[in-house]
């Protein structure tokens, strides 16, 4: 299976009290998802914040998405965590869900050296037939994969062929994808998805394509056929909405937004909390520059 494209970080939605999956929305969303034109679904991802879910949840959640789904989009199920032995049990998990993918984050807390990082994904490709997506976010792990980490990693294991890279460095993109031929490079924060495809970058793990799967599908499909100054333009006209969508700290923001589209009731688990007033007013304003509902 070939990977590339704008993917969506799915927001999971909540009942109203926080305590369940609203499946009827999840499935409405990867309904909606699909026949906007998105490339392909992230379930139990950070953005769908796994690390309020137990194991249960997080299991029927995959399945559910891989169910929703049909074989209509690939379905990348994340299975990371700062404990390598439960990285590797969500990882039989998520494919026994039918998962096409993994997308695993570096530990957080714990910040391993490199040797660790490498250890790390090494156990975990060792008892997964999958391909790996490695997801690079210092600002939220505390530690920096660095590219030759993942080249070696990706020699030693080649089904970890793709990255998830939110080091927010356009230097560090620019080498992955000049040194490791062998990886697929995605943007994993929305701001910079131009300038990674203009580098040569697979496509996205969105967060804002949750809110417009059809625009963010066509800026990437553009610049992937080589059309820069029209993905530029889906570019800036997309920019208000990204920079409301982290004015705080995802998903709180993106899931305001879905609320106020309709689609979700925008609960968070705690320790998140819903947006201030400043920050859903931004939102709003930006759904609207769009032309979206708020």
């Amino acid at each position: 299976m070939e990977f590339f494209g704008s993917y969506t970080a799915l927001a999971t939605p909540w009942t109203g009290d926080g305590s369940r999956i609203d499946y009827q929305a999840l499935k409405d969303l990867v309904d909606w998802q699909i026949e906007s034109g998105t490339d392909g679904l992230i379930a139990a991802g950070t953005t769908g914040e796994s690390a309020t879910m137990t194991h249960p949840e997080q299991e029927e959640l995959i399945a559910r998405v891989v169910g929703f789904a049909a074989g209509r989009r690939p379905v990348l199920a994340g299975a990371g965590s700062n404990n390598t032995a439960e990285s590797t049990t969500l990882a039989r998990v998520a494919a026994s869900a039918g998962a096409d993918a993994l997308l695993v984050i570096t530990p957080y807390y714990n910040r391993p050296t490199q040797e660790g990082l490498y250890r790390h994904f090494a156990a975990i490709a060792e008892v997964s037939p999958l391909p790996i997506m490695i997801y690079n976010v210092p600002s939220r792990t505390g530690v920096n994969l660095l590219p030759e980490t993942v080249g070696r990693i990706h020699r030693d294991f080649p089904q970890v062929n793709l990255i998830k890279e939110a080091s927010g460095d356009v230097h560090q993109i620019d080498l992955l994808l000049r040194t490791i031929p062998g990886v697929r490079v995605f943007s994993g924060d929305d701001s910079l998805t131009f300038p990674t495809l203009a580098l040569g970058g697979a496509g996205v793990v969105s967060v804002i394509a949750n809110l417009v799967p059809r625009e963010n599908s066509l800026m990437v499909a553009a610049a992937l056929a080589g059309d820069f100054a029209a993905a530029r333009e889906w570019h800036r006209r997309l920019g208000p909405l990204t920079r409301a969508c982290f004015l705080e700290t995802n998903p709180g923001p993106v899931k305001a937004a879905l609320r106020m589209m309709g689609k979700c009731s925008g609960r968070l688990r705690l320790p998140l909390v819903e947006p201030g007033p400043e920050c859903e007013e931004a939102v709003r304003a930006a759904l609207r520059e769009i032309g979206l509902p708020g």
